[in-house]
């Protein structure tokens, strides 16, 4: 009962952190306009984001444009969009895979080492999709701090880290806290057509004691008795 609510849990936490990998990859908000100086109205706000540049003026207009080129790209940016592909696809794929495992599924029903397996396999596949996710994104993160901190540069070169950042953070937190719930798991003693014996009850075997065959055994009182016996006659009552 309880590793099928953990097994619940572990995918819609793991749904969760899908929806978010997918919200942070999408959303153009990794960099935004840093408002510094003494100018309290500002007319215009920057994003920059992995596939596009989007400008707002007056908080009420908005454009955005796809950038022409991948090369064009910082190379945190460049880096990022793989990594947020491949968290997509690996998120995705272990949650597939872990239906297959889940104890609720028709899929190798009585057979609960394969379904250990399964779900073990899909646990490190949203380990790997956490990974994909903090990597970018903290990367991201140090490029805008050192660059703001940067003397060389002007207040229009300098951003501030944008809502994808934080969503991105907060999404590896949900994929680590799938990939621990599909771990932590108690590994079956049953191995489908493998016998595993178990020490305690090797300990605790006591041999059942023989009980001799007892032979019934006849004794002859006398030969002449015998001799009598093979010719028929009876032999005498004292």
């Amino acid at each position: 009962m309880v590793q099928g609510v953990s097994e619940i849990a572990a995918v819609c936490v793991g749904l969760i952190g899908l929806i978010g990998a997918a919200a942070t990859t999408g959303l153009p908000m990794w960099k935004v306009t840093a408002f510094i100086g003494e100018n309290i109205i500002v007319m215009e706000t920057r994003w920059e984001g992995l596939w596009m540049n989007c400008y707002r003026q007056a908080n009420f207009r908005m454009q955005c444009k796809v950038y022409d080129s991948l090369l064009f790209l910082p190379p945190e940016l460049q880096a990022a969009r793989g990594l947020m592909c491949c968290s997509l696809a690996l998120s995705g794929l272990g949650l597939l895979v872990a239906l297959a495992g889940m104890r609720c599924t028709s899929c190798f029903q009585g057979n609960d080492w394969a379904k250990t397996i399964i779900l073990l396999v899909a646990g490190a596949m949203q380990f790997m999709a956490c990974i994909c996710v903090f990597i970018p994104v903290s990367w991201t993160g140090h490029v805008i701090i050192r660059d703001f901190y940067n003397p060389l540069l002007i207040d229009a070169q300098r951003r501030e880290l944008g809502e994808a950042l934080y969503i991105g953070w907060v999404t590896g937190a949900f994929l680590f806290a799938s990939g621990v719930l599909f771990l932590c798991r108690r590994m079956p003693s049953d191995k489908g057509s493998f016998d595993v014996y178990h020490p305690a009850h090797l300990l605790g075997y006591k041999p059942t004691p023989s009980k001799p065959t007892l032979t019934r055994y006849h004794p002859i009182s006398s030969v002449p008795s015998l001799q009598l016996s093979v010719r028929g006659e009876m032999p005498p009552f004292h």
